[in-house]
């Protein structure tokens, strides 16, 4: 072992079966002690691996980040609890049983050095190790393994069939190709066949489904912790049939799984799949040693008790019968009794009675900073002038360190910065920082170290967390994935009418698909599947609401003519606001690359692709003279803070004053410590401005503003005030600009037109969410979430206290914290009250915008530094502060709120890698509005993750959009829908900005149809989904150029194989259509006799030429008498008919070129 604690305990050495006692280890020890075990170990070559037992799971985790400082990130991994308590209606969510299934894969192999878990977790009984072996895989390129065979294996091995592959133990069939996402893998792989033999392994984004690296070998894992293929079905059936009594088609349970589902709580019933199950010890080689920081018989008895408890609370329930403790979980003595034949130390705090078993690593010294007192750092100089030892400070974050470095050498005392342990032991500084994630530090007599965690210089704070792709905001409106039978739709030329599902038809002898549409009335339309850029969703008016228009009659036209008419002022108003801002010659800022690159470099976590979008768009802006207006749209913990953060840098160091802006104090704060954190490095100052600064200290900052030596300020609505004044404002961040009065909006308003603006919002409101899509602000998504977070478990029931108080000992059990949101200050105490009475083993506080100031951010930090476990409050936290180990969140009288507002609410939890839920409580829906039905409706829907811009538009679904360009437009909206008048409007705007008339009358240009008589469509056989078809039928149609077909041809071979003969002819029909539009055509029909071109009022070129042709060859070439132009040929042969429209367009285009540039 290291010289640490080598000299008085080699017990590396201990022999198998023997168990020893430490005592006197404090702190960061227990970690530091651990490494350097496994490393003493390691020197040994002993067999098997380290195993450390921590009490709880919060404590596990901790453990585990303070192990990765001290012996590097690959040494240490965590068995992951499942999250839930016993006998849970909750399957672990898929990426965490990927974790655990993988753990147990690599300890069968013994590739692990150190594995942490929490004690309880000892008590599940798993899967015999044999069953993880026969079903594991492993293929690489080259290989002749036929893609049935492969298929079969996998469906074997419990991945589910599904169109789309998205999670952890999911795969999909397609032609030549298997998409699976392997347990254990990060990303999911494409496996493309030629043959029997394995062509290509490839990564792709789940997202995208885009292919990215290529493999040479693939390793699976079964896709659950239990089999699922008809074997193991018979026999859980018949084990299920043995062990309960009673008619089991009474039990859900027992009916899922005959039918091949594995419902939600399906874990408890784990043992019905084997003939027997196995302890955690089973997976543990000989040779390993334990190293146990608890009493783990007294831990795990504690368990038992309320694993029983609950049993006997769920034993009675016929549909989800209850399995006996004893055969669920593993016995208390089972799980202690697997220790036995490791060598186990048990490492504890307290002395023990025989003073050699005692560790030198007392606690750390009581030096806490005083900033209010005369002598600030007092204690810590007291304590560094008797230690004579060296001293290694732990902050947690760049901006803590470099405010450490300041406070201590303001003091005379010399520091050095080291990058990590090895640094520290390698350097010669007597004092040196660190950045590390230490709870508590620890003094290491015997080698003459200390550790001063940054805790027990300044009180404890919140632990940083670790997180590990860009959409088109128009094709969220528009996209068509999310439609249903019955879900109301707009067709450009007919109206509103409702979707009645894809139809499959035979159109003149040629198969074709057709979307089926019913107008008022009953009248049916079929669309054809080449003309889905004419249709789009409806969102006005609530979907059961829509105004559906009647066939064959002027409805449609009244109501288009109707909106275009007011549409034409709305632009011209909206257009004068923004009119002073693009007249205007705005500042271009400048951008050192090193410095940046330098800056960028500090972000500890790595970019979404939407994020790095949003980040060099905004860049691209600011480099721009003209003014910035961007908004940057994405869901609560996705990352808009770094964008804002990369802008403030490059316009402060560009020389412009930065102002954020942020709804409430506390969100302030914490902008103000991310901001002073990532800048603590540069020569920038920054300030904050708040209800929190004194009069004096707010004095200060605005002097520092009107001078010029405070580079960047955030804070509230304080910075709108008259007398805040800058010597240089060049950049305005606004977070949640929703949450503004009216007041301060209207001075937002007037800011725009003089300096840069980023707007950061989850939910933007209509007003907002429109000017974006009508090209009036610059817009950015932010969709993908971090790789670790995981989408948030939404419930919406009546109140049920057995519910509330399973929900908080849940998050409990998993050391987690929970908000308790109840909107009404006046009975707020009496609903705390009411709670702890049903969780009275909670620790609980209250929360509210009424209290004192200093209070409420007490309260706030200690709910942050997990002081206690259920904060009841108001929706004050709807902004709030980041807390990863907050991660359930009720929410009481959920019908009394906003969608914007549920939304932000429930984005409160899941900012972390654990699975989140979220409880509205709402009455039953007859004692509610048919608004608030429909809003919780929506909300409990979108639990996916980056939904925030969705919830937008169902926000405009169900309150009809009266905000959206004031009540005088809500009619026309509700009319043609908001997906239609955004479009009308953005073509209203650039027509004004080109000086144009705006032509709103007629369709959009887009409105030929090529028909040429062969089969063109995506069959059933290449793309079973019907709604992936919808979706690809809707994108081929609105394909604006070549290129994006190309695009879109290379990603359907990519994930469902080569194109057959329809698709191909789809294809090259969609690129007919782009060349025929602007040449004015209507229509161009081709048959085995010809072609015929029909043109539309105003043609793309000169009639002349058409003439000229009739007349070189008469017996070719004419018009009928419809005057639609006629070209007789044989064009039997597919590809020849193909190729002669083609040729015959782009001779038109040419001559339409020729004229253009003689003009």
């Amino acid at each position: 072992m290291s010289a640490v604690f080598a000299p008085s305990q080699p017990v590396a050495h201990t022999p198998p079966g023997t168990h020893i006692v430490l005592g006197n280890c404090h702190g960061a020890g227990v970690a530091l002690y651990a490494s350097e075990l496994s490393a003493a170990r390691g020197a040994d070559d002993a067999k098997g691996f380290l195993i450390v037992i921590a009490p709880d799971v919060a404590a596990a985790e901790t453990l585990e980040r303070e192990i990765a400082f001290f012996a590097g990130t690959d040494a240490v991994r965590l068995y992951a609890d499942p999250e839930s308590l016993p006998y849970d209606a909750f399957n672990p969510h898929p990426d965490l049983v990927s974790r655990r299934l993988a753990l147990l894969a690599d300890m069968l192999d013994e590739r692990c050095r150190i594995v942490v878990l929490a004690a309880p977790t000892l008590l599940y009984r798993l899967p015999p190790p044999d069953y993880i072996r026969s079903l594991s895989l492993r293929v690489s390129r080259g290989d002749e393994y036929p893609l049935e065979a492969l298929s079969a294996r996998l469906s074997q091995a419990g991945y589910e069939r599904v169109a789309q592959v998205t999670q952890h133990g999911e795969m999909a069939v397609r032609g030549s190709l298997i998409d699976l996402y392997p347990m254990g893998h990060a990303n999911p792989v494409r496996v493309d066949f030629f043959g029997d033999e394995i062509e290509s392994l490839r990564e792709f984004d789940a997202d995208t489904q885009r292919s990215g690296a290529e493999l040479e070998a693939l390793a699976t894992l079964p896709a659950r912790d239990f089999p699922t293929d008809e074997d193991a079905i018979r026999y859980f059936r018949g084990r299920y049939r043995e062990r309960f009594e009673g008619n089991p088609a009474d039990s859900l349970i027992y009916t899922e799984v005959s039918a091949g589902r594995f419902p939600g709580g399906i874990d408890n019933y784990l043992p019905l799949f084997f003939e027997s199950t196995v302890s955690f010890w089973d997976y543990v080689p000989t040779g390993s040693t334990v190293l146990a920081l608890t009493d783990v018989a007294s831990t795990l008895e504690q368990v038992w008790a309320d694993a029983t408890l609950r049993y006997e609370q769920y034993r009675h329930d016929i549909e989800r019968p209850a399995l006996q403790p004893d055969e669920l979980f593993c016995d208390v003595q089972t799980s202690v009794n697997g220790m036995a034949p490791l060598a186990t130390t048990v490492l504890s705090a307290r002395k023990v009675p025989d003073n050699t078993a005692n560790l030198a690593a007392d606690r750390a010294p009581a030096v806490m900073i005083n900033t209010h007192a005369e002598a600030p750092v007092a204690e810590l100089v007291s304590f560094l002038g008797q230690y004579k030892g060296r001293v290694l400070f732990a902050a947690e974050s760049a901006g803590r360190r470099e405010m450490l470095l300041e406070l201590l050498r303001n003091h005379d005392l010399t520091v050095a910065t080291v990058a990590g342990w090895a640094d520290f032991l390698a350097s010669d500084a007597r004092l040196c920082v660190v950045i590390a994630p230490l709870a508590a530090g620890v003094v290491l007599s015997d080698a003459g170290l200390c550790i001063i965690a940054e805790n027990e210089l300044f009180g404890a704070r919140p632990a940083r967390r670790r997180r590990r792709k860009a959409k088109d905001p128009e094709a969220i409106l528009q996209d068509l994935s999310d439609l249903r039978e019955g879900s109301p739709v707009v067709h450009e030329a007919y109206g509103v009418g409702r979707y009645r599902g894809l139809s499959h038809l035979d159109f003149d002898g040629t198969p074709a698909d057709f979307l089926t549409l019913e107008y008022d009335g009953g009248d049916k339309l079929h669309v054809p599947v080449a003309s889905l850029h004419l249709i789009s969703r409806y969102t006005g008016a609530s979907p059961d609401l829509a105004p559906l228009h009647r066939l064959g009659t002027d409805q449609w036209a009244r109501a288009r003519q109707k909106a275009a008419e007011q549409i034409r002022d709305v632009a011209a108003d909206l257009l004068d606001l923004y009119a002073t801002r693009e007249a205007r010659s705005g500042r271009s800022m400048r951008i050192n690359p090193a410095d940046y690159e330098q800056f960028a470099a500090g972000f500890p976590f790595e970019l979404t692709e939407d994020q790095a979008y949003a980040i060099d768009a905004t860049l691209a802006d600011l480099r721009s003279p003209q003014s910035m207006d961007r908004l940057v749209c994405g869901d609560v913990g996705f990352g808009k803070t770094e964008v804002a953060l990369r802008a403030a840098f490059v316009a402060a160091m560009s020389g412009a004053q930065v102002t954020l802006l942020a709804p409430t104090t506390l969100l302030a704060q914490q902008h103000y410590q991310t901001f002073s954190d990532r800048l603590a490095d540069w020569p920038l100052t920054v300030e904050v401005l708040s209800r929190f600064r004194t009069v004096r200290e707010s004095r200060e900052v605005v002097a520092g503003l009107r001078s010029g030596k405070v580079d960047i300020v955030i804070g509230t609505h304080k910075l709108l005030q008259d007398d805040v004044k800058f010597n240089d404002l060049g950049l305005v961040i606004v977070d949640e600009e929703h949450r503004f009065g009216v007041r301060h909006k209207e001075a937002l308003k007037n800011l725009r037109a003089e300096v840069d603006m980023l707007t950061l919002t989850a939910t933007p409101i209509p007003r907002t969410l429109n000017m974006a899509l009508g090209e009036l602000r610059e817009l950015s998504l932010i969709t993908t979430p971090p790789e670790t977070r995981l989408a948030i478990k939404t419930f919406v029931t009546q109140w049920q206290t057995p519910m509330i108080r399973e929900a908080c000992q849940r998050e409990m059990k998993r050391g987690g914290q929970i908000y308790f949101v109840h909107n009404r200050v006046q009975d707020i105490e009496k609903q705390a009250a009411r709670l702890q009475d049903i969780v009275p083993e909670a620790n609980i506080r209250i929360a509210h915008g009424q209290m004192r100031e200093q209070e409420l951010e007490q309260i706030m930090l200690d709910f942050a530094h997990r002081r206690f476990h259920i904060l009841v409050c108001t929706s004050i936290i709807e902004s709030g502060i980041d807390i990863p180990s907050a991660n359930t969140i009720i929410i009481n009288r959920a019908d009394h709120f906003g969608l914007a507002q549920l939304h932000q609410l429930r984005g409160r939890v899941g900012r972390s890698h654990h699975k989140a839920f979220a409880y509205l409580i709402a009455p039953p829906d007859n004692l509610i509005t048919a608004d608030a039905a429909k809003r919780l409706d929506a909300i409990e829907a979108m639990e996916d993750l980056g939904a925030g811009f969705v919830l937008a538009t169902h926000d405009l679904e169900i309150r009809g959009a009266g905000e959206l360009l004031g009540e005088q437009q809500t009619g026309q909206l509700q009319q043609i829908g908001f997906s239609l008048y955004t479009e009308l409007l953005g073509r209203a705007v650039a027509a004004i900005r080109r000086g144009d008339t705006p032509d709103l009358d007629a369709t959009r240009q887009r409105d030929c149809e090529v028909n040429m008589h062969l089969p063109a469509l995506l069959p059933e056989d290449y793309m079973p989904d019907i709604q992936m078809r919808l979706v690809h039928y809707k994108r081929i149609a609105s394909a604006a150029d070549d290129d994006a077909l190309r695009e879109l041809q290379v990603e359907l071979i990519d994930r469902f194989g080569l194109l057959p003969d329809p698709t191909r002819n789809l294809f090259r029909q969609a690129r007919l259509r782009l060349l025929a539009e602007p040449l004015g055509l209507r229509k161009v029909e081709a048959t085995a006799g010809g072609i015929v071109f029909t043109f539309g009022d105003k043609p793309g070129i000169d009639t002349s030429v058409l003439v000229r042709l009739i007349g070189q060859e008469p017996d070719r070439y004419g018009f009928d008498r419809k005057q639609r132009f006629i070209v007789t040929a044989d064009l039997s042969d597919a590809d020849r008919r193909f190729t002669t429209v083609e040729a015959i367009l782009n001779d038109w285009h040419r001559d339409h070129d020729a004229s253009a540039a003689s003009v």
